[in-house]
């Protein structure tokens, strides 16, 4: 449904008040999604990554080793913050944030990310009853009884 033109004309004189008060914050609004920035990060760690690669194969055809730490140490930073930067452009997109499961959790990886699984299926699973040493120790226990290991 459409906004009428009362409300077109608040939300107008709202955005003005904003801008009038404070600038930078509505130019922030206004600017790059969170998205799109973590992707240009990704993209420019991308491409240093590569300069370091060159400069690492320099130091090593140079056989000049600290050049080739240094192309080394250039790979692993940008590697760092390509990283970071694909990070935060998942918890950005708010697609990431809460995957369809029909779980309310929102969690996508339920069951080990065995989410296809019946009821049926997981009733057929045996249920595991004690505490991690009790079901080492009666799992030894049936090994000696078969006489297999």
């Amino acid at each position: 449904m459409p906004l009428s033109e009362e409300e077109l004309r608040l939300l107008e004189q709202m955005e003005r008040a904003l801008v009038e008060e404070d600038p930078k914050f509505a130019s922030t609004l206004r600017g790059t999604s969170l998205r799109r920035s973590a992707r240009r990060r990704a993209i420019a760690a991308g491409l240093v990554f590569l300069v370091g690669i060159v400069v690492l194969m320099t130091g090593a055809v140079s056989q000049l080793w600290p050049v080739g730490v240094v192309g080394f140490l250039i790979m692993l930073a940008s590697a760092t913050v390509a990283l970071s930067a694909i990070k935060g452009q998942a918890a950005a997109d708010p697609r990431a944030a809460a995957p369809s499961t029909g779980h309310p959790s929102g969690f996508s990886v339920i069951d080990g990310g065995k989410v296809g699984r019946t009821r049926r299926q997981k009733a057929q699973r045996p249920r595991s009853s004690g505490t991690f040493m009790e079901r080492m120790e009666e799992r030894w226990r049936r090994r000696k009884e078969n006489g297999g290991f």
